[in-house]
């Protein structure tokens, strides 16, 4: 139980439903002030007490699970490490799959408990052969099966998600909240990243890995600008990159790639971002590992659509081909696949292919 409206009627409803529940809010700072600023973030102490106040309604025990440590280690440090390897990683995801999915569902299976229940927009059905499947939410608009896609077979197997075949909208969750007496009902959404409580990602990167000046190029290799540090930058960005002078063509220039050996930022048109092909690593299977090529839809993003794909596993390495060209698309990104509702997989983006057949990465 974060403290937030979702996970309070996720836990009424599974209490509601029968099942022995027990309300959990995750530590996840040694300093738990430091999470929030007004409606960003989330897992402060004024979070702490929300949830329990939310359990005490609900009738359910509440307990504080003290998981800072770990969550220092498999999420904050391994975000700070992979922007500074010119990376762009997704901390939600890297949380279900080390945090909510892994030490905390040990910890529960290992005193007894079935299933982790949470508040996520997302369905696990049972399949043909009898195995779980995690499936896109009733409501696509609410849909979060992105950042779940790191989960295996066993984690699935343990994981309830009651909100997942809800067609309401979140005023009506909401709603619900408030004729269950849960003072939640009006807390605002959290939103960015939880450890980074201001929302200012380039600053918090710079406090761990210092200011690093470097030059900005073109496509040329021409210097056209300055930064104070690589890490700063995404691919697809077109703000705050403080270039001097105009491209040639006179239409903004985005980032194409990043390259922390030299320190280098390289923008173009947003035309070189197109990208056709990509490989991924550490792919995670949601059930069975696909063989052989497949026709699947993809997902790159938490709020992004999807795009038709063909994907093949060879050795580890997932290949990748996208029907037509996407753009945005970083080293470090996770990308979903998808057949029809079904999650099939998710795996971390290495390399991308552009139109003009230049790779990154």
């Amino acid at each position: 139980m974060s403290g937030g409206v979702d996970s309070a009627v996720a836990a009424a409803r599974a209490a509601e439903a029968g099942h022995d529940v027990t309300g959990v809010h995750l530590a996840l700072s040694a300093n738990p002030q430091s999470f929030r600023t007004g409606a960003r973030g989330c897992c402060t102490i004024e979070d702490s007490r929300d949830a329990r106040r939310a359990a005490d309604v609900i009738g359910i025990p509440f307990y504080v699970w003290d998981l800072a440590e770990r969550f220092r280690e498999d999420v904050v440090e391994d975000f700070v490490a992979e922007y500074e390897a010119g990376r762009t990683p997704n901390p939600c995801l890297r949380c279900n799959e080390k945090i909510k999915f892994a030490a905390l569902l040990d910890k529960a299976l290992a005193l007894g408990f079935d299933a982790v229940c949470t508040g996520h927009y997302a369905t696990v059905v049972m399949g043909a052969d009898g195995a779980r499947e995690l499936h896109r939410a009733s409501d696509m608009a609410k849909d979060q099966s992105y950042v779940l896609g790191v989960l295996d077979e066993r984690q699935l197997a343990h994981a309830m998600f009651p909100l997942g075949d809800t067609l309401t909208t979140k005023d009506e969750i909401r709603a619900e909240a408030e004729r269950r007496g849960l003072a939640v009902a009006k807390k605002p959404d959290s939103h960015d990243i939880c450890f980074i409580a201001d929302g200012d990602t380039q600053g918090f990167l710079a406090d761990r890995l210092g200011r690093a000046e470097g030059d900005i190029v073109d496509e040329s290799g021409t210097k056209v600008g300055s930064h104070d540090g690589a890490f700063g930058f995404t691919i697809g960005q077109r703000k705050g990159l403080r270039i001097g002078h105009p491209a040639p063509d006179g239409k903004p220039r985005y980032v194409l790639d990043i390259s922390p050996v030299d320190n280098t930022v390289t923008v173009g048109p947003a035309a070189a971002l197109d990208v056709t092909a990509l490989t991924a690593l550490k792919p995670r299977w949601c059930g069975t590992a696909p063989t052989g090529p497949g026709d699947y839809t993809a997902q790159l993003r938490a709020h992004g659509g999807e795009t038709a794909v063909t994907a093949e596993l060879t050795d580890g390495t997932l290949h990748v081909r996208f029907e037509e060209p996407v753009r945005g698309v970083a080293p470090g990104q996770a990308i979903v696949l998808y057949d029809g509702t079904r999650v099939v997989g998710s795996a971390t983006i290495a390399t991308t292919e552009r139109r003009t057949g230049a790779l990154a990465g």
